[in-house]
């Protein structure tokens, strides 16, 4: 066991696999066995969400980013002397992966109580090899892990911790909106010319809901999304360099755009369509929704402005929302398809209720929320199960 603490330390490829803290408390132990250090060991496993060491050491090999998985990423040949290193410490790991807890007590001298934890059968190098081959499905890093990203105020990209869970399938109407940016998504996924998309319409309509729903859907496929907010628009070509040599797929979503007419930010995503960066990257399109189509926020004054050739500014500001290769609109429900959402929700939140009775109540709360919307429908469905 000592030779493999010693080979354990050999690792140059997974060497950050040695920082982890299930692997770093085996390896104290593997060095010096003690009733302490295998306790130790099998609480700091118990802390996360694998059963079995086997299926730990799985994850991490196959979550980790390094040279040879970059390499494999931006579809480039592995050198020689990198791909048998690899294959070899995966032998190191497959050892460590195949350690159980009677194998380590026997290096004890101690019969009394001590924890345990799940065993099964792996193949490492398999799993890994497979994890190579569809890189363009599972990523690496941080973005095997995570499927939906923001950026901090030092835009850096961060993941969602408890990423919003909205389904196609619990987003009722809007169905033909919903397969366009679907199929623009997949044409995408696909490496086919895939469009930048404009979403407006009216709050509420479930713009941002989509655009989620779709990652959620189509997540497995190799789909993920970073969101920007429109003060981090300056960002977006130094993100672009960044996701441009992952081998996944990426929705850059920027909810709520609209802008003033001095707005700096207006420029940035005005160069940014215009001048095709986002269109040329074979793995990111922009999805940004709006509550107004012509994204600049207009006053009569800006209409009789003083410029010689007004007419020129007016028609730069209102074409912006042109340079989207497509539009989306969202119209606010009518009743009858306000209602037909009620009730879904209704029947799935297990509410029972006269429908009269039960469309009364909707009404009144789409009237008291200024306007029947698909948000309107959920709050009030999620006032009536509070009140159950």
């Amino acid at each position: 066991m000592r030779t493999l603490a010693t080979e354990l330390k050999s690792l140059a490829i997974f060497r950050s696999l040695l920082s982890d803290p299930v692997v770093r408390a085996l390896g104290s132990f593997l060095e010096s066995p003690s009733v302490d250090g295998y306790a130790a060991f099998v609480s700091t496993l118990y802390e996360t969400d694998k059963r079995t060491l086997a299926g730990y050491i799985q994850h991490i090999v196959n979550n980790d980013e390094n040279a040879y998985i970059r390499m494999i990423g931006r579809g480039l040949t592995p050198w020689p002397d990198m791909e048998e290193n690899v294959w070899q410490e995966l032998e190191i790991l497959q050892k460590i992966a195949a350690l159980t807890p009677a194998s380590l007590r026997s290096l004890l001298d101690w019969e009394g109580y001590l924890p345990t934890f799940g065993v099964k059968e792996l193949n490492l190098a398999d799993s890994y090899r497979e994890r190579c081959t569809n890189i363009h499905r599972y990523g690496y890093g941080i973005y095997a892990k995570h499927r939906m990203f923001y950026l901090n105020s030092e835009n850096k990209i961060i993941p969602v911790r408890n990423p919003d869970q909205t389904r196609l399938s619990s987003l009722i109407d809007y169905k033909r909106e919903q397969q366009i940016i679907v199929e623009n998504t997949i044409a995408l996924l696909e490496g086919k010319p895939a469009a930048n998309i404009l979403l407006t319409g009216d709050a509420g309509t479930g713009k941002s809901s989509t655009v989620k729903a779709v990652v959620n859907e189509l997540h497995d496929r190799g789909l993920r999304i970073l969101e920007v907010r429109k003060e981090q628009l300056h960002a977006i070509p130094a993100i672009l360099d960044e996701l441009n040599t992952n081998p996944l797929k990426f929705i850059l979503f920027i909810d709520d755009l609209s802008f003033q007419r001095d707005d700096d930010n207006f420029s940035a995503l005005k160069a940014i369509l215009e001048g095709s960066v986002s269109a040329k990257s074979r793995n990111v399109v922009i999805y940004a929704t709006s509550n107004r189509r012509h994204l600049v926020k207009e006053t009569f004054s800006s209409r009789e402005g003083d410029e010689v050739h007004r007419n020129d500014t007016l028609q730069e500001i209102i074409s912006l929302s042109e340079r989207f290769g497509i539009q989306v609109t969202f119209q606010k429900p009518t009743k009858q398809v306000y209602l037909g959402i009620v009730h879904h929700l209704a029947k799935e939140k297990g509410i029972e209720m006269p429908e009269t009775e039960l469309d009364m109540l909707a009404e009144r709360y789409a009237l008291g929320r200024g306007g029947r919307s698909a948000r309107a429908a959920t709050q009030f469905i999620d006032g009536l199960v509070s009140r159950q």
